[in-house]
Parts: structure tokens; sequence; C-alpha cells
């Protein structure tokens, strides 16, 4: 089955990456991701990602505690590197070319993010994997994400989580929620529903940049997505 889209931009959440330790990287779940981003690449999808850092370091809950709110977003954003490295490491393994690219420059570490360059990678069957959010502070990853995704010109930002699809509620708490397998974006910034911080979501409306929130524990769920099947919830105009 051919792809539906033929760019896209994962976005990864550091709580995934540290599977049921809930910190640091979980090697199996990386194993796990690996395989599904290297399935997908099989089908001639470019593929750009975006990884959060929570399951190092979540610099918004270091600011309630005190600390900084700028710095400990610094401290975020070096966490994010940290995961980028992790699954550059784990596709390069399965023979995939994979750059990672900050937007905080470490040249010893890797490339700084340059629109045009990722751009390029991606032309020549890349994986790029952009580290380090937007490199400002008080921007999240999903910011980060839906400006990347932005800016490459990918089809669709399809948010990997740990449920099936955007919820009325919390599904983790509440047995009566409905699970939504479209929703507008007017809907889930009116509703307030957690699914991507309000500036990310209202980026990709702006842009007419769809999402799709599926549960990428669920083995194959990230090939179906791309295929076009009807797996989690789609988030459109």
């Amino acid at each position: 089955m051919a792809a539906r889209y033929q760019r896209i931009l994962l976005k990864l959440s550091g709580e995934q990456l540290a599977g049921a330790a809930g910190h640091g990287v979980d090697e199996n779940v990386m194993t796990g991701i690996a395989d599904e981003i290297r399935d997908v690449h099989g089908l001639h999808v470019q593929i750009g990602i975006v990884c959060g850092g929570g399951n190092i370091f979540r610099g918004l809950a270091a600011s309630t505690r005190g600390m900084d709110r700028v710095g400990a977003d610094y401290m975020g954003m070096l966490a994010t590197v940290i995961n980028s490295l992790a699954l550059q490491h784990a596709l390069e393994r399965r023979g995939l070319f994979t750059r990672v690219m900050s937007a905080i420059e470490m040249d010893r570490v890797c490339e700084p993010y340059i629109r045009r360059r990722a751009v390029r990678h991606l032309e020549k069957d890349r994986i790029v994997i952009m580290a380090a959010g937007t490199g400002n502070p008080y921007f999240t990853t999903d910011t980060a994400a839906a400006l990347r995704a932005i800016e490459i010109g990918a089809d669709v930002v399809l948010k990997a989580t740990k449920v099936d699809g955007v919820y009325s509620g919390d599904p983790m708490k509440e047995a009566d929620t409905v699970r939504f397998p479209e929703i507008r974006y007017m809907d889930v910034l009116s509703r307030g529903l957690k699914v991507m911080d309000s500036t990310a979501i209202s980026l990709c409306m702006e842009n007419k940049l769809p999402i799709v929130v599926f549960d990428i524990g669920a083995p194959g769920n990230l090939v179906r997505v791309v295929q076009g099947e009807p797996v989690g919830t789609v988030i459109q105009e």
C-alpha cells in the first residue's frame, strides 16, 4: 500500500522514550520506535523528527520549583539533544542515514539547524532529527514540531502518544470519555484539550497543516498512519 504522505514530521515525547521507568532512555522502546521509522522510510517517505526531553529534564517543572525559567528551558533543550543523539544511534544501527540538527549550535556534536540544509537532507532520503526545540525559552517542543513541519514543508504532523487518539477528557482517569476520529483545530482550543499546546495548534491551523494523534506503542501503527488508515485522531479544519 502506497504512502499517503510524502514528507512527515514525527513528534516524539521524552516520556515515551523513557518507557515504564519514567526517566532515561528505555532501549526496548527505542528499538521499537526505530524499527517503525525504518519501515516508514522503506515506503520512500521523507522523515523529520522532533524529540521532547521530559525524560531527562523538564524546564517548566524546574521553574515552578524556583529555578530561573530561561536557564531551566535551556537545560530542557539540551535534554532533547541527548534524546536525538540516542535516536540517531538506533536508526544508524539499522542502516538509515540520519542527521541531528540543533537550534543551539554545538558543532562538535551535531549540525546547526538551517532550513534549506534540512530540506536538502530530506531530499537525499536522510532522516533529519531537529533538536533543541526552537532555540528559544518559553516555547515547547510541540511548538517546535509545528514550526519545523511548516518550515520544511511537511504534509502532516504525527503526534506520537501513549493513547489512541484525542478524547473528550483524560481516558486514563475518566471512564466516560469519548474518542474523536476527527476534530477541528478550534474545537481542540475551545475545549482546552491537552493534545498540544495552543501555540502549536494555532500554528498548524494558520498553515492548514493536519495533525494526527496516535498510539505509537501499538506495533505497525506508524506505518498505518502514513498509509492513510483510520488510526488515531485527525485534527484539521
